[in-house]
């Protein structure tokens, strides 16, 4: 590849900017990569490991002559980052995002935006349960996807600019409206998370009843639970906050699914508990030949894996 962007500006520096920087510098997308962070550790920490060519203490600076500005912080800060760089942007210049909620974004972000700047909203689907300046690595992207929400009225050639970019760093793009984004979203990740927060809470409960047995014997299904569960509070505080509506429809739909099973269980009827199984087994293996898994056992991980 070559270079893309002569300076890119992070804002945020955990997994998903830091991967970004890693991914940047292998792939030789960017001149110079300059971040900052609200954190005064954060940014003692990705200055010492290199993270970024600059770090810088504020937002402001940070995107000062930026070709593209990526906005890496929960979705509830947004609109106040947005605010706090808009007087330093630079004219052509795009900003973009990594958020999981879109159309809280786009309300959020697009008015302070000027006319003479790009606003393409955009989501990598990809991420692990470890957070901070330290976390980030080069391969998290690799045939992961991206998608690309750009505000009605964005210049073209500024979203084919970016979509090269992310397929630099080893993702497939695609483009997609907010609001359907959001409902896509609320299916693959925000309810699964949430339910994920839920059984673990009751296991927690569970746990003062039956000393440390809950921990002790759990089996891959309830260990994957805790995976899920072990992600960045803030961030998915804000999901859910942001992305109300569809995570409520989709926890509505569970909700009747859960009490069909709960019938299914108490009636004995083992022919619907059976083809129920059957039909969701077939996701799994959709999952998997669509290359976002692998069929190796423990759950594609090896048991090296944290």
């Amino acid at each position: 590849m070559s270079v893309i962007y002569e300076r890119v500006a992070l804002i945020g520096l955990g997994l998903i900017a830091g991967s970004m920087a890693h991914g940047m510098r292998r792939a030789g997308l960017a001149t110079e990569i300059v971040g900052s962070a609200r954190s005064a550790e954060t940014r003692k920490v990705a200055a010492e490991i290199g993270l970024c060519d600059r770090v810088v203490e504020t937002a402001a600076e940070a995107v000062k002559d930026a070709d593209l500005v990526v906005l890496a912080v929960p979705v509830g800060a947004m609109g106040a980052v947005a605010q706090e760089i808009v007087p330093h942007l630079k004219p052509g210049a795009t900003v973009t995002d990594v958020g999981s909620v879109k159309r809280a974004v786009i309300d959020a972000v697009q008015p302070f935006i000027p006319e003479n700047v790009h606003f393409v909203p955009g989501h990598p689907l990809a991420g692990t349960e470890h957070s901070g300046p330290r976390s980030g690595f080069a391969e998290l992207f690799d045939n992961r996807w991206c998608l690309l929400v750009p505000a009605e009225g964005t210049d073209p050639e500024a979203t084919a600019t970016l979509r090269r970019f992310w397929e630099g760093l080893g993702a497939n793009v695609d483009e997609m409206d907010p609001d359907h984004h959001d409902l896509v979203l609320a299916v693959t990740s925000h309810a699964p998370h949430l339910i994920a927060y839920t059984m673990v809470g009751v296991a927690d409960d569970l746990r003062r009843v039956t000393d440390s047995e809950v921990i002790k014997y759990s089996a891959a299904g309830f260990r994957d639970f805790t995976r899920i569960a072990a992600s960045d509070p803030t961030m998915w505080r804000d999901v859910f906050l942001n992305n109300k509506e569809a995570t409520l429809e989709i926890l509505g739909r569970f909700t009747e699914e859960l009490f069909a099973l709960q019938r299914a269980i108490r009636t004995g009827d083992g022919e619907h508990l059976h083809d129920y199984f059957t039909r969701t087994r077939a996701i799994r293996r959709g999952i998997i030949e669509a290359g976002q898994d692998t069929a190796a056992p423990n759950f594609g991980r090896s048991t090296a894996a944290s």
